[in-house]
C-alpha cells in the first residue's frame, strides 16, 4: 500500500526538523480569473480533504464554484515548491443564503496544527467585509468545529443536521461583531 502524499510530507519534516514557512500571501479571485493550475490546485485540495480524507463521497463540484470568490494561502512545502496550505469560497449575499457566505473552508493536511485555520478564517472574514460591507455572514460548519468558529463571533443558527453523514450546524455571524 503506496503511504499517503501528507504522511510523506510530514515525515520530511519531521526528518529535518523544518517547519512549512508562513504564508507567502492570499490570492483572491473570482473564479473567471483562475487559471486553470490554480482552479486545478483548488479542487485537488478539496477532493483530498472533503472527499478521501473524510471518506465522504458527494458531488464538491455543486455548480456554484462560478459565482464565488476563492481565497488561497500559498506558502512553500518541504520541496520549496509553492504549496496551496489553506483555501475558503466566498459568496455575496443573496447566492447560497440571504446573508454572505464562507465554506469549503480548509487547510492541507501538510500543514495541519501548524496554526493556518484562524488566519484563513480572518481573511475570509476580512474580504467578505470588503465585498459587502455590513453584511452579515453564515456559514454550515461541522458540529465539532462550533468552539472554533464562536472565536470569530460565529454563533449557532440551527439544530444539527446531517449533511453527507457528518453532523453539522449553521451558524450566523452579526455584521460588526
Amino acid at each position: 500500500m503506496q503511504q499517503p502524499e501528507a504522511d510523506l510530507v510530514r515525515e520530511s519534516l519531521a526528518d529535518t526538523g523544518e517547519r512549512v514557512e508562513p504564508v507567502l500571501g492570499w490570492r483572491w479571485n473570482a473564479f473567471d480569473d483562475l487559471r486553470t493550475a490554480e482552479l486545478y490546485e483548488i479542487l485537488r485540495l478539496r477532493s483530498r480533504v472533503f472527499v478521501v480524507e473524510q471518506a465522504c463521497v458527494y458531488l464538491d463540484l455543486d455548480g456554484r464554484d462560478d459565482r464565488a470568490f476563492h481565497l488561497r494561502g500559498w506558502t512553500r512545502g518541504a520541496d520549496g515548491a509553492e504549496l496551496l496550505a489553506a483555501y475558503a469560497r466566498v459568496f455575496a449575499p443573496g447566492i447560497v443564503y440571504a446573508e454572505a457566505s464562507i465554506g469549503r473552508i480548509v487547510t492541507a493536511p501538510e500543514v495541519r496544527r501548524m496554526g493556518w485555520g484562524r488566519p484563513l478564517v480572518r481573511e475570509a472574514i476580512r474580504r467578505v467585509a470588503a465585498l459587502t460591507p455590513g453584511a452579515d455572514i453564515r456559514i454550515g460548519a461541522q458540529l465539532y468545529l462550533e468552539r472554533f468558529y464562536e472565536e470569530f463571533s460565529f454563533r449557532r443558527a440551527s439544530a444539527p443536521y446531517d449533511e453527507d453523514g457528518i453532523p453539522h450546524i449553521h451558524m450566523l455571524r452579526e455584521a460588526g461583531s
